[in-house]
């Protein structure tokens, strides 16, 4: 029997509710495949800094490398909002990334055609459906360039003095480019071979350097169609013609904000799955994109469908098992299309069901698979 190691975040808020219905789901897709997962759970975040110090503890990242899969939860909530950024829930994040090489950030944005009604675009807009992966570059850009805030001696034109100035700075590359393009490519590849790169090439440097690295790799990859998008239309095509976008790749700002739009069309941020990966052979990182919620933390009202779908990208991509991905994804489809709802996607017509409930007639449909 084969036997796979997944280091466990639960993290903070709704984050141990979420992973807790996961682990359940996984444990029910293993007996069905021949294989066994084992768990370690860390802490990272929030608890993190209550029990430990710190948001992400030397041993939780030691686990995470050992391990062939990390599944996280979420981080953070406003008893933290007060720390510094360094010291916040959220830098276990950015040191999880960098500490297990994690450069491409996959957001499938999925409208199941039961939870139409729940998008706020017109039914005729998503009539066909939307099934949009996002790749967002994880590890560059302006979220990790030079950055400060430091008193200025200039004047505006009409003589009043500047005061502070602050800046972030937006860096770049080849290496970096290549990589997450390739990524962009070969996932086009195993879907309809559409890729849209979304940039600023009008005004940024950086993005023009993508569109130059965009038309080297595509060499490599001719039975893909590639599509330039700046970033200010790109976010008005996603409301207009999301049925039609396939791969979107793009830069870790215009990334972060683009999927969270993309979930919005799908009816609920709470239906979004996300994986993190790095290079092949390396772990990868599975979280629900919807974050910690910590006003219905403990109050068994969080949408668990999120973290199961996050546990089928983790079979796929990481495990080695996509029939047993397949059965996960399913499972969800047939719990929809019975018509049971968690609050957060409930159109009023629906019966709503808190987390375990949820999470056992996910269970349920498994068995039936």
């Amino acid at each position: 029997m084969i036997t796979k190691k997944i280091t466990v975040i639960p993290g903070d808020g709704i984050g141990p509710e979420v992973t807790s219905s996961a682990i359940r789901v996984l444990d029910e897709v293993a007996s069905s495949c021949g294989c066994r997962f084992e768990y370690q759970e860390v802490p990272a975040g929030g608890v993190a800094i209550d029990t430990c110090g710190k948001a992400l503890p030397e041993e939780t990242l030691e686990a995470a490398k050992a391990s062939d899969a990390v599944l996280l939860g979420a981080v953070g909530g406003p008893k933290w909002d007060g720390l510094s950024g360094d010291n916040r829930p959220e830098a276990a994040l950015l040191g999880l990334r960098k500490g297990l090489g994690l450069y491409a950030n996959l957001r499938l944005a999925v409208l199941f055609p039961q939870l139409k009604d729940a998008s706020p675009l017109k039914n005729e807009l998503v009539e066909n459906g939307v099934d949009i992966m996002i790749v967002r570059e994880l590890t560059g850009g302006i979220y990790f360039g030079e950055r400060g805030l430091a008193p200025s001696d200039g004047t505006l034109e009409n003589g009043t003095a500047k005061g502070l100035e602050a800046f972030d700075v937006e860096r770049y590359s080849e290496a970096e480019i290549d990589r997450i393009l390739k990524v962009g490519f070969t996932l086009a590849m195993q879907r309809k071979k559409n890729l849209i790169v979304v940039d600023k090439a009008n005004i940024l440097e950086t993005s023009r350097l993508w569109r130059k690295r965009t038309a080297e790799i595509s060499k490599e990859y001719p039975e893909v169609s590639v599509e330039f998008m700046y970033v200010d239309n790109a976010s008005m095509q996603l409301l207009r013609r999301p049925s039609s976008m396939d791969v979107i790749v793009t830069s870790n700002m215009f990334g972060d904000i683009l999927s969270d739009e993309a979930g919005m069309i799908t009816g609920s941020i709470g239906m979004l799955p996300s994986a993190s990966l790095g290079d092949p052979g390396k772990p990868g990182m599975y979280e629900p994109v919807h974050g910690s919620a910590p006003d219905i933390a403990g109050k068994d009202m969080a949408n668990p469908l999120a973290t199961i779908l996050s546990c089928a990208m983790m079979l796929r991509s990481s495990l080695g098992l996509p029939e047993a991905a397949d059965k996960v994804e399913q499972a969800v489809r047939n719990v929809l299309a019975a018509g049971y709802r968690t609050a957060d996607i409930a159109q009023g017509s629906e019966e709503v069901l808190g987390t375990k409930a949820m999470t056992e007639k996910v269970l349920k449909e498994l068995r039936k698979l």
